[in-house]
């Protein structure tokens, strides 16, 4: 009865190997940030079958994946608020920096690199069997005032200063 899990693990990268590579989509990026700099973000993805077979066995966690990046690109703590198959939220305090002076408000994000992401994914098993690129097909980056920054397929978003 133990060996059932193994066959079927066989057959499903026996499965893969035949077939031709697939890709994670990255849909969107979206950063929120409140008056105080935290910032909520909701990442939209989509899944092949056998990537969607590597995260219902457990063999990769997109969640963690990402929060681990999150946590090496910006050196703070990195909360997973929800995850399902095609997206997932997180919060991060102080994610922009917030400084007030003579009336004037000023936020200061951090750059953002899917380039250590990629390179990370790139040392699993299953790397050779799909196409890796992180870069969110839109990223959308939202003020407490109001202002709007987007980018289209960017593996590198620069920081960015907003004052008002």
């Amino acid at each position: 009865m133990k060996t059932i899990p193994y066959i079927i693990a066989a057959m499903v990268c026996l499965a893969m190997m035949a077939l031709p590579s697939a890709a994670m989509n990255s849909e969107s990026l979206d950063i929120s940030i409140s008056q105080n700099g935290q910032a909520e973000i909701q990442f939209k993805y989509g899944l092949d079958w056998y990537e969607y077979i590597a995260v219902y066995l457990r063999m990769v966690d997109p969640a963690l994946e990402l929060k681990k990046a999150l946590e090496s690109n910006f050196h703070k703590p990195v909360e997973v608020i929800s995850v399902n198959n095609h997206n997932v939220r997180l919060s991060v305090d102080s994610f922009a920096s917030v400084t007030e002076k003579d009336g004037i408000t000023t936020f200061r994000t951090p750059g953002l690199s899917f380039a250590e992401g990629e390179r990370i994914l790139k040392t699993y098993w299953f790397a050779p069997l799909v196409n890796i690129d992180l870069s969110p097909a839109i990223t959308t980056i939202r003020f407490p005032d109001g202002s709007v920054e987007t980018f289209a397929d960017a593996l590198e978003i620069p920081p960015l200063v907003k004052s008002w």
